[in-house]
């Protein structure tokens, strides 16, 4: 077990809308404002990926779920559920080790993830870093 905090219950049945119903295009969970359980953040339905990048904070750690979609050079639309453990490198260090040790459980919890992506700046989660995880592994 890990020594991080527990998902809450919600965070499972958003990423299932999420998987199997496409009622979200991202997810973004946080901590819980006692920082007992992971809970949901926001979601939303935009297509946009610079909104997603600008719902994860500079200075605060989140973890996100975004469903990607791109073109695969002679197969088509491709989707990835793609995870990203965002911690920023001017994040509290006492933040990133929470989070360090926190994914895991959440990780665990979310069936279905094709890429992984761990960002400690915007680099590392721009659109052109992502899209070349996922079309390695498409």
């Amino acid at each position: 077990m890990s020594s991080g905090v527990a998902p809450n219950p919600v965070c499972l049945e958003t990423f299932q809308e999420l998987k199997i119903g496409k009622k979200h295009k991202y997810i973004v969970f946080g901590l819980n404002p006692t920082n007992t359980e992971i809970i949901v953040l926001k979601t939303s339905q935009s297509t946009n990926y610079e909104e997603f990048i600008a719902d994860l904070p500079e200075f605060e750690c989140r973890w996100a779920i975004y469903d990607f979609e791109f073109e695969k050079e002679g197969a088509g639309k491709r989707n990835k559920i793609v995870f990203v453990s965002w911690s920023p490198d001017d994040a509290k260090i006492k933040a990133k080790m929470v989070a360090a040790s926190s994914k895991d459980a959440l990780r665990r919890a979310l069936v279905g993830i094709a890429v992984e992506i761990q960002g400690t700046d915007y680099s590392e989660v721009a659109y052109e870093a992502v899209l070349d995880r996922c079309n390695k592994g498409a």
